[in-house]
């Protein structure tokens, strides 16, 4: 069965993050508490992030408190923007909240039970027989995990129509009181936003195609959370940039195989902008050619890095930016997350 894209949105929290603001205050912040501050600030500059966007205000990550204080702004600002997403994506479909089957969620920066789609469900307007599937845990590769089980969700229910929303609020992660160098990195990166999207077996012009994934062994210690008394603490490994060069081809070539596709046939990439060394590294391990992930730069620029939506920011300017309609290749969209793993999806546009 074939499952399609029939809308598509992206939202940002109310709170901007200048990059130089961001900054300054982190040196105020950071500075007297992490002896290798000045060696990492201009990092801030060369990050290639201009801006982000925060569930909480700039005068919260001063005195930022434990899990109570970090868990209510993300259960608020998650739910609104969820609220905010859903509407959007529900709009650019033509479809109402209670025509919805399946209610796929996809978050890992905190924790809901009930889950973000029964916190929004009052103001959604959803039906009580919804299908529920939350999945967590899934970090960057969220966007495109989430994606390929709707897919598969709305292939098993062929009249079905599914909504995918995906929201991090990274921001609340920040930590002053043991700050180590993958603190430091997050406060330079990291950023709130969700997308939803809209599907099912109804043809558009926008095909999903059936994706892939792939974990690699013993390497469980490259990215993820680490859990303390102040809630979620960021797990980065300085080895990620160099990971993705010596194995990203291999295992892209090989996701395009199980598709009966390859790097020829398809239009373009859509990746996820982990950071401006991912970027590069992207580039030189599939051969793209310097500079020709430009739109995961503007996205990376703006937002900076949302984690598990931010491949959908990227994929939203690409369809609006026409790259791969008329052109006869799919594009393929991709990320790298917790496991270490990555994720697939083909998108055929007519």
């Amino acid at each position: 069965m074939n499952v399609y894209l029939h809308g598509l949105s992206t939202c940002v929290p109310p709170h901007a993050l200048p990059q130089d603001e961001v900054r300054d205050r982190a040196h105020e912040i950071l500075g007297p508490r992490f002896k290798g501050f000045d060696r990492l600030a201009p990092v801030f500059d060369t990050s290639g992030v201009r801006m982000r966007y925060s569930v909480a205000p700039f005068d919260w990550f001063e005195n930022a408190g434990g899990w109570t204080d970090r868990n209510s702004r993300y259960m608020a600002g998650a739910t609104d923007l969820y609220v905010e997403a859903a509407t959007k994506a529900l709009a650019d479909a033509d479809w109402s909240a209670d025509a919805v089957d399946i209610l796929v969620t996809v978050s890992s920066t905190g924790i809901a039970t009930p889950t973000l789609e029964a916190q929004a469900k009052g103001r959604m307007g959803f039906r009580d027989d919804c299908l529920r599937v939350p999945l967590f845990g899934l970090g960057c590769a969220g966007g495109v995990s989430g994606l390929n089980v709707s897919r598969e969700l709305a292939c098993a229910n062929p009249d079905a129509k599914v909504l995918l929303v995906v929201i991090e609020t990274c921001t609340l992660s920040f930590r002053k009181a043991r700050p180590k160098k993958a603190d430091i990195i997050a406060t330079i990166l990291f950023g709130d936003g969700a997308a939803a999207v809209a599907l099912s077996g109804k043809k558009t012009h926008v095909r999903i195609g059936r994706g892939a994934s792939k974990t690699w062994d013993d390497t469980l210690p490259i990215m993820g959370w680490e859990v303390d008394e102040d809630g979620l603490a960021v797990v980065f490994d300085r080895s990620i940039p160099d990971f993705v060069t010596q194995e990203m081809r291999a295992a892209t070539d090989t996701a395009l195989e199980s598709m009966s596709l390859s790097r020829d046939t398809i239009g373009r990439l859509v990746s996820h902008p982990g950071g401006a060394k991912v970027v590069v590294a992207l580039e030189a391990s599939l051969e793209l050619g310097e500079g020709s992930l430009d739109v995961e730069r503007d996205v990376l620029r703006d937002f900076g890095n949302m984690s598990a939506p931010t491949v959908l920011f990227v994929l939203d300017r690409i369809l609006k930016r026409g790259d791969a309609k008329g052109s006869g290749k799919p594009l393929l969209v991709s990320a790298l997350g917790p496991g270490f793993s990555a994720a697939f999806t083909p998108i055929y546009v007519d």
